[in-house]
């Protein structure tokens, strides 16, 4: 479901496109393409992690106009590693309000471009050709904790009719198994959560010789299983191979880089 990078002169985004259907555009920013310098550089558009306003406008600007869209329309919440879904209608465009404490956002109006941003957490796309809707998800370990992916799929199914079985999903890039090392608090309340670790972690040698030997989780595929046991078949769901972690050269990671640093926008809009 992945497409390659879309080229481009050096302050045009170049972005990840996601084939998820027609009439429907889904992408990840990459860190080229932008107007963002140091750990925010070159292409940020979160306002949240320390980048200067001007090129965070000047970013929102470049992409807005490669999307044909105004910047009214370029939705992205303040997310805070819970499980609230925002519904974006029209009304809501005629007068918006700040889009605080959510970490998933859906709508079903097209020319409106709604994201999620993450530097190793893992964003989700969902869409539904039948009612022409789709939504953007934000996982950390948190949200995934949470099963954040199966609500997603709930208020989808409250909000449009959307079956399951129809959804069209893509796991876009974030850190992987090998690169997300945990203390035994986060493996501990996976466990308690009735997670099956046997499957998604595994123990990795510490690089301290003298220490014991780490927990790590596959939050990708977590949020995998999060969405077949929502009902989604195994062949509608996409995942992106690239570890941010291990490519913090192409993508943000906030592990590599510090907090202070940028966040890659996964998103999806109506035609």
């Amino acid at each position: 479901m992945e497409q390659d990078i879309e080229r481009g002169a050096a302050t045009v985004p170049q972005l990840h496109y996601y084939d998820m259907g027609p009439r429907v555009r889904a992408f990840s920013t990459t860190r080229r393409g932008g107007y963002s310098q140091g750990a925010w550089g070159e292409f940020n558009i979160n306002r949240y992690c320390g980048d200067s306003e001007a090129a965070v406008s000047r970013n929102r600007a470049a992409l807005c106009h490669l999307l044909g869209i105004g910047d009214g329309h370029l939705l992205m919440p303040h997310q805070t590693h819970q499980t609230r879904v925002a519904h974006i209608s029209s009304r809501y465009l005629s007068c918006p309000t700040p889009l605080e404490g959510y970490d998933a956002l859906t709508t079903d109006v097209s020319g409106v471009c709604i994201g999620v941003s993450t530097a190793d957490c893992i964003p989700l796309l969902l869409y539904d050709e039948e009612h022409h809707a789709a939504c953007a998800v934000h996982a950390g370990w948190r949200g995934t904790l949470g099963r954040i992916a199966q609500h997603a799929v709930e208020a989808m199914r409250q909000t449009y009719g959307s079956r399951p079985a129809g959804l069209r999903a893509q796991v876009g890039p974030g850190i992987s198994l090998a690169s997300f090392e945990v203390g035994d608090e986060v493996y501990d309340a996976f466990c308690h959560e009735g997670f099956d670790m046997h499957a998604l972690s595994r123990r990795y040698p510490s690089a301290d010789p003298t220490q014991p030997a780490k927990w790590h989780i596959d939050l990708p595929l977590c949020n995998r299983q999060q969405l077949l046991q929502a009902g989604l078949p195994s062949e509608n769901i996409g995942a992106s191979p690239a570890c941010t972690y291990q490519h913090p050269d192409t993508f943000f990671s906030a592990r590599r880089l510090g907090i202070r640093s940028g966040r890659i926008f996964t998103a999806i809009m109506l035609e």
